[in-house]
């Protein structure tokens, strides 16, 4: 088997990420947007689909949970109930799972995060459009072109793999990167 050429592929894409510095201060513009966001009593919403959702379940859980060292519980909102996913899914049309959910619980000075490995998820368009139209910063990290997604948020990575496992493990390290940005910014005392 040659599953080191899976390994040097992901190393690729680490290292074109690292090496383009435009990345690197999104990175860091993001971690500081939400931090500035968690202090003025803001929260953060956050969706994909599949391994994406399992993404978004994580991301979510860091803030609410333990990251680093401890601190407050921060706010941060998976929108991936399955009662309001089926539910919506069954009334309105899956297209509607997150938008309904960015509906509910996003304000303005809240930020909605969304994750699509291709830019064309549909449920994930939807709810970048509604967080725009109700003041929430948006930022998208999406796969291979960007998709139409591309350009339509405040940040956006997008990571020009060919296949989603390798754009999902560039995800999950930019998400983490993000969470210790805040925590460096909001508790310093853990670093």
């Amino acid at each position: 088997m040659e599953l080191i050429k899976s390994y040097e592929e992901t190393y690729g894409l680490l290292e074109r990420f690292i090496q383009d510095e435009r990345e690197r201060k999104v990175t860091e513009k993001v971690a500081k947007e939400l931090a500035t966001i968690f202090l003025n009593g803001g929260k953060v919403l956050i969706c994909g689909n599949g391994g994406s959702n399992c993404d978004a379940l994580h991301f979510a859980e860091e803030f609410t949970g333990r990251f680093r060292g401890d601190r407050r519980a921060l706010p941060a909102i998976a929108i991936s109930d399955s009662s309001h996913v089926t539910c919506v899914g069954n009334d309105y049309g899956f297209d509607y799972i997150f938008s309904r959910g960015v509906e509910a619980f996003g304000k303005t000075g809240d930020m909605f995060i969304g994750l699509s490995t291709s830019g064309n998820s549909e449920n994930v368009i939807k709810a970048v459009e509604i967080a725009k139209k109700n003041g929430l910063k948006t930022c998208v990290l999406l796969g291979k072109d960007g998709g139409k997604l591309k350009g339509m948020c405040d940040y956006e990575f997008i990571i020009p793999a060919k296949t989603s496992d390798r754009v999902q493990e560039i995800h999950m390290m930019i998400l983490h990167i993000i969470i210790e940005g805040v925590e460096r910014l909001m508790f310093p005392e853990n670093y």
